[in-house]
């Protein structure tokens, strides 16, 4: 779609080619490219030249330029890049539409959630797309103000099927958008002699031949040092020693060489902008009418027009380089830097952010004023969803904070949104430089709770679990209930992970039940069942049966419930509850738990034998991944391993599963949680491929104190598939020692998960005088009203009548757990029982197929949400998707279906559903 007008970017014709053909893609070919090289490599005239020749073609061309002047602005650089495409806002759904303009400042709202602001600007680029493609440049993307970025990073994950291109530069290769899997990086290198040669003829066409060989010798290639070092080598009064700097050297002398020939009134509009976080030239003028002392008008950056140091089009204004920012900065005194951030504070009257931004600026040393100022700023970047904006600024404030202890509140508190960030690297750095600061008790409580809140605790040693008590024990004699239960929460969240020992449990119970609140207040529930998921599960459940069972459609309260509920077994309410939760957290766009929310549900229906990964799991690890919190990537990876393993799609290994191992292995504090899961896993895998003994040992690691992958409540979540396993092998006797362990360590447990893994032990690992009895009683037990575990006790029922000769009996539960099997997708299974019908003398048996399995998990999803009649858009607003992007999966998904429209969709999706899945995904 881009044909060339006859320009050339001399060096460059490569990349430009590569960048054309990716954006004249019909196909959508979209993504992010990121552009690096050293400063004057051409990063910015590539992108010019690039968005020429879109604009020649049709295409739609935005961008942005960060400086670092204007990188705590927040979505200053988004606004850059949608203000052409604001007129289409009114379209949006209105949550996306509030966001996005509350965050430019445009509407009020109470609270700006990120997240619809990112959703919103990337449904604006996609609508665009529609038309016509659509080129995005970003330059000096490492100046723009995070909250931008971030937006555009979650745009960048999204469009690779669409027709948008991210094209962005930046001093060095950088994660902002994304890893290697979302941006491709292409360094600019050096020009070749012959290109050196030519673009010097062609800015130079007067320079001597030696003079130019001379230029060409010292640019090294670099385009801007050519361009630069040929104008300055036409000057007669030229100093060579000056050519022979370095680089970088070289132009910031050429540039502020050119500055000192201005007069004051120029001088000091240069030096303004240099120093400003905006392009309007009006208020620029008017510091610059400060600083000099006399009235400057418009004709006074003219003179830095006409020497390349400025650009100015009509009201607005640019340096011309960020080398030219740069010299001009570095080359300040700091006194000349005070009096022009004070100037622009003072007109900046109007735009109180940036303001207080240069006053900040402006002052000495240390000011209580400003720091409180400062402080305000960041409350309002909160409430816009800038989150990023709002720690830094604080960061700034506590710099300026005269009071030690008000330095290390403001520092806390920055800290705590970069961990709602999900940025621990962030929140390691703030947490370090506050370590040895003096605190105030409830900062002192704060920061020991932030230091292991990123991954459930930095560690579960008993000593720093114990810590946290103490330190919940103060905040509750001090009437601080929410602290005390947030510390406790954190400490409960250790156990969890890696149990630290009896007595710290107790303790923690004892800290939990001394806080004056009621009996079922959601959070006690949820350390209780945290912390002592055995010995508490009864008291736990009963406060429960007192609580209605959709939390009131509180989406926190029914978080907390559903994770008492699944810590104490009960499956089935922990998924009603965190059905609640995920409903909730997706319509308010809380991605970070929605994600803990949905990894914590995968597993709930796994323990229910609901394996479908379209439903969490797969959901639930991208969003983990995307909001940066490994752990809930790795529960929800795991989970789906597990089903896969069900299905029969283990190979002996599984990418979801050795990226869950390297998390547990990167963070301790999470590993034998983990890799309990994996273990689980990898049996269940072993077991499906008809490896009992090696699925027996796999298993077995879980029960093993000693062993990394011990983890006690995990335990019974195992001996099921550990006690098949055995009697396969022929470990038995062995298996028999393990469930009286587990049984003792249940201690009469009425939770329905608990009931069912002991149930089913207990009946296949029972001597020839007992199993009969074991398994009728297990099969009218708790497994009732969930195919999977009944269908496993059938099995294991017909299995053992066929050995006994009672051959007759052995077929009807064995036909009934084939056929259940073979619903649930657990081809494995099927195949086990129609290999034991084979052996009664039955044959005839084929497995059916689904047409479901042909799609990947998130068509699967997207499918069935259209199947129940949802728009596209409305489907893009649930998965936080663009509404094309929705339309282009189903353009693949109808195919897969051997269908032509969504109205056929349910007919196909339609099968036998086992009871326990019948309820809403969300």
């Amino acid at each position: 779609m881009i044909a060339s007008d006859g320009s050339r970017l001399v060096g460059r014709d490569e990349v430009v080619d590569v960048l054309r053909a990716r954006l004249s893609s019909s196909s959508g070919a979209g993504g992010s490219v990121g552009l690096t090289g050293e400063p004057g490599a051409g990063k910015s005239a590539v992108q010019a030249h690039l968005a020429d020749l879109a604009r020649a073609a049709g295409a739609t061309v935005l961008g942005a330029r960060g400086s670092s002047s204007e990188s705590h602005l927040p979505y200053a650089a988004l606004h850059q890049v949608l203000s052409p495409l604001l007129g289409r806002a009114p379209e949006l759904p209105a949550p996306q539409r509030t966001a996005l303009l509350a965050s430019f400042g445009l509407a009020d709202a109470p609270e700006v959630n990120p997240f619809f602001t990112s959703l919103a600007a990337l449904e604006l680029l996609v609508d665009a797309a529609g038309a016509a493609p659509v080129l995005v440049c970003l330059d000096d993307l490492q100046w723009m103000d995070r909250p931008s970025v971030d937006a555009l990073a979650f745009v960048a994950r999204r469009i690779a099927d669409e027709r948008v291109l991210l094209l962005s530069s930046a001093h060095t290769e950088s994660t902002l958008l994304g890893d290697e899997r979302t941006t491709t990086w292409v360094r600019l290198g050096g020009l070749s002699e012959a290109d050196a040669h030519e673009l010097v003829l062609r800015r130079a066409p007067a320079l001597e031949p030696e003079l130019r060989a001379r230029v060409v010798e010292l640019a090294g290639g670099n385009p801007l040092a050519l361009v630069e070092l040929a104008r300055s080598a036409q000057d007669p009064a030229r100093e060579w020693s000056e050519l022979e700097l370095p680089l970088t050297g070289r132009l910031e002398r050429a540039y502020l060489a050119r500055a000192d020939e201005l007069d004051a009134p120029a001088r000091a509009v240069l030096d303004v902008a240099a120093l400003d976080d905006g392009d309007d030239l009006a208020p620029v003028l008017a510091a610059a009418a400060l600083v000099a002392g006399q009235d400057v008008g418009p004709g006074a950056a003219v003179p830095a027009r006409e020497l390349a140091l400025l650009t100015v089009a009509g009201t607005t204004y640019a340096v011309a380089h960020p080398l030219v920012r740069s010299a001009l900065r570095r080359a300040m005194p700091a006194q000349r830097r005070g009096e022009v951030h004070a100037a622009l504070a003072t007109v900046l009257g109007a735009h109180p952010e940036r303001a207080v931004w240069h006053r900040a600026s402006s002052v000495p040393g240390r000011d209580e004023q400003v720091a409180s100022e400062l402080e305000q700023v960041a409350g309002e970047a909160r409430r816009r969803g800038a989150y990023a904006t709002a720690a830094s600024t604080l960061e700034r404030a506590a710099e300026l904070s005269p009071d030690p202890q008000d330095e290390a509140a403001r520092l806390i508190s920055a800290a705590e949104l970069g961990y709602q960030l999900g940025r621990y690297a962030q929140v390691e750095q703030v947490t370090a430089r506050t370590a040895g600061m003096s605190l105030r008790p409830r900062d002192r409580s704060r920061l020991a709770w932030l230091a292991g809140a990123f991954h459930d605790g930095a560690t579960s040693e008993p000593a720093e679990v114990r810590h946290l008590v103490e330190l919940a024990r103060l905040a509750t004699s001090q009437d601080d209930l929410d602290l005390a239960m947030q510390l406790l929460f954190g400490a409960a969240r250790r156990v969890w992970w890696r149990d630290p020992g009896a007595a710290v449990r107790r303790d923690i119970v004892g800290a939990a039940r001394d806080v004056p609140l009621p009996a079922g207040d959601p959070r006690l529930l949820a350390v209780l069942g945290l912390t002592e998921s055995l010995e508490l599960s009864a008291p736990v459940l009963q406060a429960l049966d007192a609580l209605p069972g959709d939390a009131a459609g509180r989406a926190d309260i029914a978080g907390l419930l559903g994770i008492a509920a699944f810590c104490a077994g009960d499956f089935v309410r922990a998924e009603s509850f965190l059905t609640v939760a995920v409903s909730g957290l997706r319509a308010d766009g809380r991605l970070s738990l929605l994600a803990e929310a949905l990894a914590i549900r995968s597993w709930a229906e796994i323990n229910l034998g609901i394996f479908d990964a379209a439903r969490s799991a797969d959901e639930g690890a991208r969003l983990a991944e995307e909001t940066g919190q490994r752990v809930w990537a790795g529960t929800a990876e795991l989970a789906a391993a597990f089903i896969d393993a069900v299905g029969g799609r283990w190979r002996g290994s599984s990418p979801l599963l050795a990226r869950a191992e390297q998390t547990a292995l990167q963070l301790p504090n999470a590993s034998s949680s983990l890799l309990a899961g994996a273990q689980l896993v990898r049996g269940v895998g072993e077991l499906a491929a008809d490896r009992p003994a090696q699925a027996y040992g796999e298993l077995l690691r879980v029960f093993a104190p000693t062993d990394p992958a011990f983890q006690r409540v995990q335990q019974l979540w195992t001996v099921g598939y550990l006690a098949e396993a055995a009697v396969r092998s022929g470990a038995r006797p062995e298996a028999r020692a393990t469930l009286a362990a587990v049984d003792e360590l249940a201690d009469g447990s009425t939770a329905g998960g608990t009931r069912i893994a002991l149930e089913y032990s207990r009946a296949v690992l029972a001597d020839e005088a007992t199993a009969d009895g074991l398994f009728r009683d297990a099969l009218a037990g708790a497994a009732q009203g969930f195919p999977w575990h009944h269908a496993r006790l059938q099995l294991a029922h017909g299995s053992w009548l066929r050995r006994q000769r009672r051959v007759t009996e052995s077929r009807e539960p064995l036909r009934t757990a084939r056929s259940a099997f073979d619903a649930l997708g657990a081809q494995p299974w099927a195949l086990r029982a129609d290999q034991e019908l084979r052996a009664t003398g039955e044959r005839g048996w084929r497995p059916t197929t689904s047409e479901r399995e042909r799609l990947s998990p998130q068509e699967a999803q997207i499918a069935a949400l259209a199947a129940r009649g949802l728009s596209n858009r409305e489907i893009a607003q649930r998965l936080f998707l663009s509404h094309r992007t929705v339309g282009s999966h189903l353009y693949r998904i109808f195919p897969k279906l051997g269908i032509t429209s969504r109205h056929q969709l349910a007919g196909v999706l339609t099968g036998p559903v086992p009871a326990a899945q019948m309820q809403s995904s969300d």
